[in-house]
């Protein structure tokens, strides 16, 4: 059942686990996990006795069935999102001299596609609330070398796309959505994968949906969609599954592509989860709806905004928690609550400073909510029981350090 009624357990007189007291959990609650059902693993060893392991079937079924629960025309998969997000940027055209403006509130990979193409990452900063990118920003960093804009889902949060697109049209620039986090979120009533240009879809073990590793672009333009598909398959505009129905040999090269295939077993794994994704989605909604309610006043404590016309898909429940971060952190994880932290600004790694000399300071926004933010565990595994051991450590560890 997605619903949750737990009770948060009193923590007053609790010795923090890192101070020697009882650990709320006797063993470690990840932040995210997969969930695996016996059918899954039907559906692989069924492709497993096949003939086609890769480039068979599956590959197809697997994204018109994926295409239509986001309502696109086409879905083109590839074997991660990092690969996803590459083959966006070939077919937007990315390439020597362009720039494309991306938030720093990411995963690296979101920005590295742009590098692949041999194109700049632009950093906008991002609006308080969401910790998405911001409209404004992306509006003042735009010169006549921008060609595409990158917003990012953060958390499964959908960004301000309408504000993107109407950007994109008026500069004649390509919105590649990074939803990675989104999956089955909605915006003013339109599920995420049907709005911008082109979005992709990260399937890694911690998301709504697994493949084990894999990705997905969406698109309404058939010409994308025939372009990431070749990008895919090393650039060659036929795949061997064709060619063999076909009786021929012949294939022609006819781009510069990568090998970037999604296999029939990855494909099967993800035909076998779709049909769950209502319930994953329904369960993560009623996990976050628990922790609003019930972390709802803790003192030094901000919990994640969702805005009007917003259904996120909750990948992540991020939290801020003030200067005091790193003693939280520590002090929940000797609890065995396994949190974490999204993300380090992308242009605070060390390969992104030494190579366009950042320093900080330039996003100043992101670089505030990175110092508190804290990741509290989000999975459609978790029990109502798990939520209730979070929402007593949190209490019990944030009544420690500011009087929650």
């Amino acid at each position: 059942m997605p619903s949750i009624t737990t009770h948060p357990k009193a923590a007053s007189d609790e010795a923090l686990a890192i101070h020697g007291g009882t650990p709320v959990r006797k063993t470690l609650l990840p932040y995210g996990r997969q969930s695996i059902s016996e059918s899954d693993i039907a559906a692989v060893t069924d492709v497993l006795r096949s003939d086609w392991l890769t480039t068979g079937p599956k590959v197809g079924e697997f994204e018109e069935v994926f295409a239509a629960f986001v309502g696109a025309r086409f879905a083109v998969g590839f074997n991660s999102g990092t690969s996803a997000l590459h083959g966006a940027a070939f077919a937007a055209g990315l390439g020597l001299g362009d720039e494309a403006i991306t938030t720093p509130m990411t995963f690296c990979a979101t920005s590295n596609c742009v590098l692949y193409q041999g194109a700049r990452p632009v950093f906008a900063d991002i609006s308080v609330d969401t910790l998405n990118l911001d409209p404004e920003q992306v509006q003042a960093k735009i010169t006549s070398h921008t060609k595409a804009i990158l917003p990012v889902d953060y958390a499964g949060h959908p960004a301000d796309l309408d504000a993107m697109l109407e950007i994109a049209e008026r500069h004649r620039l390509t919105v590649i959505e990074d939803a990675s986090h989104a999956l089955g979120a909605e915006l003013r009533g339109r599920r995420v994968g049907q709005i911008s240009h082109m979005t992709t879809f990260s399937l890694h073990p911690v998301k709504h949906l697994t493949t084990g590793e894999g990705g997905v672009v969406t698109t309404d333009r058939a010409d994308l969609a025939e372009t990431l598909r070749r990008f895919r398959n090393h650039g060659i505009s036929s795949d061997a599954r064709s060619r063999q129905s076909a009786g021929q040999w012949q294939y022609e090269m006819v781009l510069l592509g990568m090998n970037y295939r999604l296999p029939d077993i990855n494909c099967a794994l993800g035909l076998s989860q779709i049909p769950r994704l209502p319930e994953n989605l329904a369960r993560r909604r009623a996990i976050a709806a628990s922790y609003a309610d019930q972390l709802a006043g803790v003192e030094g404590l901000t919990l994640p905004t969702v805005r009007d016309g917003v259904n996120p898909a909750w990948h992540l429940y991020p939290v801020r928690v003030g200067a005091q971060r790193a003693e939280v952190f520590r002090a929940l994880r000797a609890e065995n609550i396994g949190v974490n932290v999204h993300y380090i600004p992308v242009h605070l790694h060390p390969y992104y400073r030494e190579r366009f000399g950042f320093v900080g300071g330039e996003n100043p926004v992101a670089e505030a909510a990175y110092e508190g933010l804290i990741s509290l565990p989000m999975f459609h595994a978790m029990t109502d029981s798990d939520v209730e051991d979070v929402v007593h450590a949190v209490r019990k560890v944030l009544r420690f350090y500011v009087g929650g």
